[in-house]
């Protein structure tokens, strides 16, 4: 089986788009060409629409999710500030390791992993925090965490949201629900290969960026000028990169967001089905479980390793083991973005009932 025929199911990239892989193919041109400086100006557009924000500050940082997530914390934290972090699963802990790296007084709020955690529990963890953190789509365990209610009662707080597994496969409303700062990756439900963080700054969490971010690379104050009338060179730009980007949120807008949220909706739901008919067994907290990200538990006697070894050999398919204490015991299967297609969960249902079978 060629890698390129992979059908990738797995938490990390889903397959790209067709456009978004001919886009990669274009001429490459300097950075500071005008014809890229303008698909730049419109791909920076185009990801306004999609986080459903008019903040200025949207861009694609350069780097994968975990640079949108540096880029967030080492502009808004330094020595002393406090922030209030929701932490049920990897993403969160990270959000924990960055915050302290900056200096930030980190406030935990754990809640057991397969969980959500309570928006009220958030709020009330700390009587002034400058920044409350969460993880909106947890990629390590499929939950959804609410972040409506937190935007609603955050006071003088900067909301930051992880929005890497949710942005494009379910509902993001980042003004309409509050958010300061929310990060992404193109890897997962925007169905373009990993390189670029989407990124989008509230001006009122821009008048409240540290005086100097730890981060030359990734320092915002600098890299805004790149992207704003001034042109003022920080870095070069992954040319063919913003190229697959601005064709993949081409392909999303094209089909309209609300389109893309049911898509997601239809095929994730039709896949959990599927597994429990397989005798897997849904991890996720009920109510709370994402369609892009489902997490299972293995029926009894089925070797994590091999099967999963045996889906990539003979059926082409990828598929994402359990991580931490559910390594082997669990998998985590994603239907995003291009890949979200009823002919790949009945492709892998099918493949799995063979491989099942006594």
């Amino acid at each position: 089986m060629a890698i390129h025929e992979r059908v990738l199911m797995g938490p990390g990239p889903s397959n790209p788009y067709p456009e978004v892989m001919e886009a990669l193919g274009r001429p490459v041109v300097g950075h500071l060409d005008p014809d890229f400086l303008s698909l730049l100006d419109e791909t920076c557009d185009r990801l306004r629409a999609v986080f459903r924000t008019s903040n200025a500050l949207t861009l694609p940082i350069s780097g994968t999710g975990s640079a949108g997530m540096e880029a967030a914390f080492v502009n808004l934290v330094g020595p002393g500030d406090v922030v209030v972090i929701g932490v049920n699963g990897l993403f969160g802990e990270r959000m924990c390791d960055v915050a302290s790296r900056c200096g930030g007084e980190v406030v935990r709020v754990d809640e057991q992993w397969g969980r959500a955690i309570d928006p009220q529990r958030l709020l009330s963890a700390h009587p002034d925090p400058k920044v409350i953190a969460v993880v909106h789509a947890e990629t390590s365990t499929g939950v959804a965490n609410e972040v409506a209610p937190i935007g609603a009662g955050k006071g003088d707080a900067l909301l930051l949201v992880d929005c890497v597994t949710s942005l494009g496969g379910i509902q993001v409303e980042v003004d309409d629900w509050g958010v300061d700062v929310a990060y992404s990756g193109t890897q997962k439900c925007l169905g373009v290969p990993p390189g670029l963080a989407p990124l989008t700054v509230s001006d009122r969490a821009r008048s409240r960026f540290v005086e100097r971010s730890q981060s030359w690379y990734v320092d915002l104050s600098m890299i805004s000028d790149y992207v704003g009338t001034a042109r003022k060179y920080h870095h070069t730009a992954p040319i063919s990169m913003v190229y697959a980007l601005h064709a993949g949120l081409g392909v999303l807008l094209e089909e309209g967001l609300d389109a893309s949220w049911a898509r997601h909706e239809a095929t994730g739901r039709a896949l959990q089905r599927g597994l429990e008919k397989l005798g897997f067994s849904l991890f996720a907290e009920d109510g709370h479980r994402l369609p892009e990200l489902t997490t299972v538990w293995l029926p009894p006697g089925v070797d994590d390793a091999d099967t999963r070894r045996e889906l990539l050999n003979h059926y082409g398919i990828e598929v994402g083991g359990g991580v931490g204490e559910f390594a082997g015991r669990m998998w985590r299967v994603g239907c995003m973005g291009h890949t979200a297609r009823p002919r790949n969960v009945t492709l892998l249902l099918a493949a799995l009932e063979e491989l099942l079978a006594p």
